[in-house]
């Protein structure tokens, strides 16, 4: 307990700072436009903002379905999900020479044994 005291009666920060702490007397905190702003012009309202934003698909969604959160309107809503020419969702879907082959009993025990049973 006492050597505690001792180490922490000596102790110097090797931080300084120099001068007095002051707040600045005016901050000036109108909205201004960001700098790489593609329109370099701030929106008349929040609500004329909110008219035109997208997040993950416009803000604005009225149909009957929304309700104000993701998820909130059926897949079928969306249109039809077929793949576009050239476009596949499933590798069995390719060509045959694109697909997955299937695997040899052999190259099944040498996964299993971690490569051991091919040098054994």
């Amino acid at each position: 307990m006492n050597a505690t005291k001792i180490l922490h009666q000596g102790r110097q920060p090797m931080i300084r700072f120099l001068g007095k702490r002051t707040t600045p007397t005016h901050i000036d905190h109108s909205p201004k436009v960001h700098p790489a702003s593609p329109t370099h012009a701030l929106p008349e309202s929040f609500a004329s903002y909110r008219q035109k934003a997208q997040q993950h698909g416009p803000l604005n969604q009225s149909n009957k379905y929304s309700t104000g959160h993701i998820g909130g309107s059926p897949g079928s809503s969306l249109g039809p999900v077929e793949a576009g020419k050239g476009n596949y969702f499933d590798r069995s879907e390719l060509p045959k020479r694109f697909q997955r082959l299937a695997w040899s009993q052999a190259e099944i025990e040498a996964v299993e044994s971690g490569g051991a049973s091919m040098f054994a």
